[in-house]
């Protein structure tokens, strides 16, 4: 226990007289416990009995707790199940000047959901590969014996392709560069090349209709800028809903852009004119690639109505509602008839009905030739549209 020293009072120092003095007269007040040292006492008496021993038992079972607690959110991290994909000697050999080339998916170890991944899951797995290629994590080994490099794979790459992992990081965590690079994704382009109308016609003999197209249109359903998307449906789909699809995707909005495929201006020119011709250029190509991309989007809507089964039993039900509206329309007539009558009421009934149908199916005709007349004069609206477009990105 230390001692408190005071210095003595001066020689001539006197007391004050109590009677001037100006303190404030005693009185009552009431203390509320409070503060740190207040929350230990009761610590202390309350939960731990009173003991420091029991109190620091207490504190090393919470510490248990909270290292349980982190090693569980971990291993939630882990369950994600990405960024452990093998890594191949030509994607650990990528050149980060060549970033554009890469794909930022495989280099994350994301091959299996690409563009299906989520946030969380992108920065699970750039927190593994920064931990397995960081430069500071490289083991430096001395002179290694000779006798055990056979078979053993040794990378010399990896500050190359670190910086790879940050470039895949830095594009996939950016929503516009995101958008860019899942548009022109190298497995969406090979998907592309292989789906010809001979390969999709051959698909859909050995697997089926439904099979080979519903695929296709959940892939080309997230370039959608309207919510939700029609899918393509099962074989019992309802007319309702056929129509409905194929009126969506005849006039499908699409986000997917290829800037992605713009040249760089050259490093070190600070030329104003090479640079407008640059961005000259990128715009150009961007509307050729869109208008390709919307060409390519019509063929495949086109194909897919040609080839879809679900339009013959559309109109086989349609006729036979048909046929048994005109029976029970028959068969009305002639139970109201007499017998003598009835077969001449039938045979006029016959004639209407022929009338009829001659008329239905000539206004169909005619109705068939303006729908074709209107799509081809949208057709024409929209050609003139893409020229003047094409046109304005031209003398832009």
């Amino acid at each position: 226990m230390s001692t408190i020293r005071t210095t003595p009072l001066p020689a001539g120092y006197t007391a004050p007289d109590a009677s001037g003095s100006k303190l404030s007269p005693i009185s009552k007040r009431k203390l509320l416990p409070a503060g740190p040292a207040f929350v230990n006492h009761l610590r202390l008496t309350l939960h731990n009995g009173g003991s420091f021993s029991k109190h620091d038992e207490h504190a090393a079972k919470e510490q248990e707790r909270l290292d349980l607690l982190n090693a569980s959110s971990s291993n939630i991290e882990d369950d994600l199940g990405v960024g452990d994909e093998p890594e191949s000697s030509e994607l650990l050999a990528l050149d980060p000047k060549e970033w554009k080339k890469q794909d930022h998916y495989a280099v994350l170890g994301l091959s299996h959901l690409r563009y299906k991944a989520t946030p969380a899951q992108i920065k699970v797995a750039q927190r593994k590969k920064v931990l397995k290629h960081h430069p500071d994590k490289k083991v430096k080994a001395t002179e290694p014996d000779t006798s055990l490099l056979t078979g053993l794979n040794l990378n010399t790459n990896d500050d190359s392709f670190f910086k790879c992992i940050q470039k895949a990081h830095e594009t996939l965590n950016n929503f516009e560069r995101r958008r860019q690079f899942d548009s022109a994704d190298p497995e969406l382009l090979e998907e592309l090349e292989e789906e010809t109308p001979t390969s999709l016609k051959a698909a859909v003999a050995a697997k089926g209709f439904i099979e080979t197209f519903g695929p296709v249109f959940e892939r080309e359903a997230r370039f959608s800028k309207k919510e939700p998307v029609p899918q393509l449906g099962g074989l019992d789909a309802s007319k309702e809903h056929v129509e409905g699809f194929y009126d969506f995707w005849y006039n499908f909005d699409s986000w997917r852009s290829f800037e992605w495929y713009d040249k760089e201006v050259n490093e070190g020119s600070d030329n104003r004119d090479d640079k407008r011709y640059t961005e000259k250029k990128n715009k150009s190509e961007r509307a050729r690639r869109k208008k390709e991309d919307n060409t390519r989007l019509r063929s495949l809507v086109d194909l897919t109505l040609g080839l879809d089964p679900r339009i013959k039993r559309i109109k086989q039900e349609e006729k036979a509602a048909r046929e048994a509206k005109k029976a029970a329309r028959a068969g009305a007539g002639s139970g109201a008839s007499t017998p003598a009558a009835a077969p001449v009421k039938s045979k006029a009934e016959e004639e209407a009905e022929k009338k009829a149908k001659e008329e239905a199916e000539k206004a169909q005709r005619e109705d068939s030739k303006k729908a074709k007349a209107a799509a081809a004069n949208a057709a024409k609206k929209a050609r003139r549209a893409e020229r003047a477009a094409a046109e304005a990105a031209g003398t832009a």
